[in-house]
């Protein structure tokens, strides 16, 4: 009679488990934060600091690229700053004393050889009249006379530049000359200090596409880390699931070949569905859609690596 009610027993309890709802679960992978550092420009790889896999400071040399290229264009960069600060300099100090000085003399000479031409005309002009010299011979005069007055207007002119100074729109062309040239100094000096490859973050080295002496192109990921304290988990929340979950839901993490649980936060879950379009669905298809979501792990999965398989439980079995 005894054994009897211990088998009705165990049937109720067994009937019990099976009833009890099971807690909405979602798969994926874990997946660390990556950082990819790419070639600034197309050099060789002249010296590599770390290896796969360690562990790195903030800050820590990873590998340096050739130099001499970039040196060299920085240079130049740098004196054509120079050349347009002296430029500008010059702009700014206005014309030189002795130049005006110079001006001033040709004037004269100018004024003087006017002077002297229209003395001549003068003198040959009634003796044109009086048919005692050919008129061409007057013509000429009076052209050297004329001639003689615009060269004095010229050297008006010029001693007149100079005296006003430089023009405010020759000193903006010469600041923009030189704030043009000191920015490109600034980005040959950026490009060199990049040569020199350093960790922008503590983490992990994950990958070191290239080996020493190897020349990455332009953009080329010369190494990726892994950062962050923790990894995270990268779900596909299916639709039915979808009005379930909000960001900061705690969850409960299941790691595939471990038998801890740990726990998570929801941080983000996308507001469109992955892989079919929503409007190519229709009735019970819809059930097929899943929406990306990443789930934060605590410290105490740190020691976790990218790519193991999860699972994800929401709430606790009971529903919302």
């Amino acid at each position: 009679m005894r054994n009897e009610r211990n088998l009705g027993m165990a049937a109720l309890v067994l009937a019990l488990a099976a009833c009890k709802p099971v807690a909405p679960q979602a798969l994926g992978t874990l997946e660390w934060d990556r950082v990819t550092l790419p070639a600034p420009v197309a050099e060789k790889i002249v010296r590599i600091d770390v290896h796969e896999g360690q562990q790195v400071a903030a800050g820590a040399p990873l590998l340096q690229l050739e130099l001499t290229r970039t040196q060299s264009q920085l240079e130049a960069a740098r004196a054509q700053a120079r050349q347009s600060r002296d430029v500008l300099s010059e702009l700014q100090a206005g014309p030189r004393v002795e130049a005006i000085a110079q001006a001033r003399a040709a004037l004269a000479a100018a004024q003087a050889q006017a002077s002297d031409t229209r003395a001549y005309f003068n003198r040959l002009q009634p003796l044109g009249r009086q048919q005692l010299v050919a008129a061409s011979e007057v013509d000429r005069a009076r052209a050297a006379a004329d001639n003689a007055a615009a060269q004095v207007r010229s050297a008006q002119a010029a001693l007149l530049e100079l005296e006003r100074g430089t023009r405010p729109e020759q000193l903006a062309q010469g600041e923009a000359a030189l704030a043009a040239a000191e920015a490109q100094a600034t980005v040959q000096a950026v490009t060199l200090d990049k040569l020199n490859v350093v960790a922008p973050r503590a983490g992990r080295v994950d990958s070191l596409p290239y080996r020493l002496g190897d020349q990455a192109p332009i953009g080329a990921p010369l190494a990726v880390m892994l950062v962050g304290d923790a990894p995270y988990a990268r779900i596909y929340v299916p639709e039915p699931l979808r009005t379930q979950v909000k960001v900061g839901d705690a969850v409960r993490v299941h790691v595939d070949g471990r038998e801890r649980v740990y726990a998570g936060k929801v941080r983000m879950i996308r507001s469109e569905p992955v892989f079919t379009p929503y409007y190519a669905l229709t009735g019970k298809d819809a059930a097929r859609l899943s929406y990306l979501a990443e789930i934060s792990l605590g410290k105490d999965a740190a020691d976790l690596p990218a790519g193991f398989p999860v699972r994800v439980e929401f709430g606790d079995g009971r529903g919302r």
